[in-house]
């Protein structure tokens, strides 16, 4: 396995259309059902990475920027923005796209983990992520804030022991 692997290699996109089972009564795509889009291009981009089994170990918050009307389409953008021993982040964005219309909006944005494991389900060390661009670098430096606040949030970790957040805190 290689040492290491540049984020574009773990791009990836899906592209559906908004179609009535995926609708609420409002005619808007259901929440949990983009949720589980989101869940599934994310694992899809980390285990491009990983070449491994992915679990998901977290998503974070889940924001509702612009509704998906009936009949738009709906692109998700996934990639892995930092890697850590077993585990990765990757950031998933999602456009609404009325074709017809010719309007494309930005309605999410999340940012999940993945952990990569054996065939026994054991976590299992990963190929570091090389950012590559402006925008790579800085979702790079910033994963590891937001790794520290996951795992103060869940308990893992105490405030005192994040480095990065040590600053924005005043810790």
């Amino acid at each position: 396995m290689p040492k290491s692997k540049k984020v574009s290699e773990s791009l990836t996109i899906k592209t559906e259309m908004i179609m009535p089972n995926d609708t609420n009564t409002l005619g808007n795509l259901m929440g949990g059902n983009l949720m589980r889009m989101v869940d599934v291009v994310g694992a899809i981009a980390a285990q491009k990475h990983s070449n491994r089994i992915v679990v998901t170990a977290s998503i974070d918050n889940v924001s509702f920027e612009n509704v998906v009307p009936l009949g738009d389409v709906v692109t998700l953008e996934a990639k892995v923005t930092r890697a850590f021993n077993t585990s990765m982040e990757v950031i998933v964005e999602v456009y609404s796209e009325n074709i017809p219309a010719g309007t494309k909006k930005q309605t999410n944005t999340a940012f999940l983990t993945f952990v990569a494991v054996d065939q026994s389900g054991r976590p299992i060390e990963i190929p570091e992520a090389v950012p590559e661009t402006d925008r790579d670098k800085e979702l790079y430096d910033a994963a590891l804030r937001r790794r520290q606040l996951r795992l103060i949030l869940s308990g893992r970790m105490q405030p005192h022991d994040a480095s990065e957040l040590k600053a924005i805190f005043g810790l």
